[in-house]
C-alpha cells in the first residue's frame, strides 16, 4: 500500500518507522522542511519537500498514492482532506479540532474514498474503548473518558512538560467542549468541571477540554444520560492555566501564550500516557460499572538508540492501526469512518494497536 505521510515531526517520524518496519507499506514523507526530512535518512522512506500550505502543490504531491496520513497541525486538516479527495486518495488524520472534523464529514458525503479523521489517542483510541464498553449494557447511564499525556518527572509549577503540539494543547484549552448532560447534547466550558481522582497511588486532576469525544456525542445521542471527556493533569495545573488564559487574558492572544510555553516549558521524552474510562448502567437488572485503565510509558526503538515518548507511541499506534485495519478490510471502504466503528478487540490484537497492551515503565531513557 502506497502511503503519503504529511509531516516529519516526532509523530510523523514514529508513524513512518512503524509502517516501514511492517514491510507492507511504501511510505513517502512530505514536509516543507528539508532538515526535518533529513532526520528520516535512517529509515527506508522516500521524501519530498512540498509547501503544505499550497493546495495545488499538495494535490500534485499526493496524486497516485493509495492513502494520505496527515500528521501536520490541525489547522491544515480541511485543506489536506480536500486535496486528498481531489487526488482520489483515502484520508486519515489525528485532528482533535471539532470544526475540522465536521468539515471533513461533509467532504466525505458521497465520496468514493474513505475519510477517517481523529485517529490518535483522544480523540481516537479513547472513543473506541468507550463505545466497546457501552455495548455491554442493557441501558447506559454514564460514560466518563479521561486521558492525560504527562511528564513522568514533573518539576515545575505547572507540573507539566510539553509532550506534543503546543497548537493542539492551546486549542483544546480554549474551545467549547461537547458533552451529553441529562440526555441532551450540550456545550461545556473548557477548564471547568474540575475533579480529582487517584490511580496506582498517584493523585490527578481532570477538567473539560475540547475535542476528545470525537463523534461519540452524535453516536450515543439518546442512548446515555451523561457522557463527558476530560484531560488529566497533576493537581494544580488547571489553576495556573486558568490564570494565564482568563486573568491575564491570553486566551485572546494565543500566539503570545504559545510563545511563552515554547520558551519556558521544556519538552520531554520521559512521559506517561494515562487512559481511564468508566461506563455505568443497567445489566441484567443490576446497576454495574466497567472500567478500562492503562498507563503507557516511554520506550526505546531501533535497538535502544532512539528514545520514543509515550505520546508518540500511543498516537502513532492509533493511526497506524486504523490504516492497517482499513487495509485488512475491517473498516468501510468509502465515506466517513468514525472511530467507534473500530472493534476494540481488533485494535488491541493489531500489530500496531498492541502497543496499548504493552504497558511498562522505563525508569530512564535519557
Amino acid at each position: 500500500m502506497k502511503i503519503a505521510l504529511l509531516g516529519a515531526g516526532h509523530i510523523g517520524h514514529t508513524i513512518a518507522r512503524l509502517l516501514v518496519q511492517s514491510g507492507d507499506y511504501v511510505v513517502t514523507v512530505i514536509d516543507q522542511s528539508q532538515p526535518s526530512l533529513d532526520r528520516l535518512a535512517h529509515l527506508n522512506v522516500n521524501t519530498a519537500v512540498v509547501d503544505t500550505n499550497q493546495s495545488n502543490a499538495l494535490e500534485r504531491a499526493i496524486k497516485g498514492f493509495d492513502a494520505v496520513i496527515n500528521a501536520l497541525p490541525y489547522h491544515l486538516a480541511v485543506k489536506i482532506a480536500t486535496a486528498a479527495k481531489s487526488a482520489g486518495c483515502h484520508y486519515f488524520d489525528l485532528t482533535e479540532d471539532v470544526a475540522a472534523t465536521q468539515a471533513i464529514m461533509a467532504l466525505a458525503q458521497g465520496a468514493k474514498t474513505a475519510f477517517m479523521p481523529q485517529c490518535g489517542l483522544a480523540p481516537g483510541f479513547i472513543g473506541i474503548v468507550a463505545h466497546h464498553l457501552a455495548q455491554g449494557f442493557d441501558r447506559l447511564d454514564e460514560i466518563k473518558m479521561r486521558v492525560g499525556a504527562l511528564p513522568a518527572f514533573p518539576t515545575n509549577a505547572l507540573k507539566y512538560n510539553l509532550t506534543w503540539s503546543v497548537d493542539g494543547l492551546i486549542n483544546e484549552y480554549c474551545h467549547p467542549c461537547e458533552a451529553i448532560y441529562e440526555g441532551a447534547i450540550t456545550a461545556m466550558l473548557p477548564l471547568e468541571g474540575l475533579e480529582h481522582f487517584s490511580l496506582d497511588g498517584v493523585e490527578y486532576e481532570a477538567f473539560n477540554t475540547s475535542g476528545g469525544l470525537g463523534t461519540l456525542c452524535e453516536t450515543l445521542d439518546g442512548k446515555v444520560r451523561n457522557l463527558d471527556y476530560k484531560s488529566v493533569r497533576y493537581p494544580g495545573h488547571r489553576a495556573l492555566m486558568q490564570f494565564l488564559l482568563s486573568e491575564l487574558r491570553l486566551s485572546n492572544d494565543q500566539e503570545a501564550l504559545k510563545d511563552i510555553l515554547r520558551k519556558s516549558v521544556p519538552t520531554t521524552m520521559q512521559d506517561v500516557v494515562l487512559v481511564f474510562v468508566t461506563v455505568s448502567g443497567m445489566r441484567n437488572g443490576a446497576y454495574v460499572q466497567e472500567v478500562f485503565a492503562r498507563k503507557i510509558f516511554a520506550q526505546r526503538a531501533n535497538g535502544g538508540d532512539e528514545a520514543v515518548s509515550a505520546i508518540q507511541i500511543t498516537t502513532a499506534a492509533g493511526i497506524c492501526a486504523a490504516v492497517d485495519l482499513f487495509r485488512a478490510g475491517k473498516l468501510p471502504t468509502h465515506g466517513f469512518i468514525r472511530q467507534e466503528q473500530v472493534a476494540l478487540p481488533d485494535f488491541l490484537t493489531n500489530r500496531f494497536g498492541i502497543a496499548y497492551e504493552q504497558s511498562r515503565r522505563i525508569e530512564s531513557i535519557s
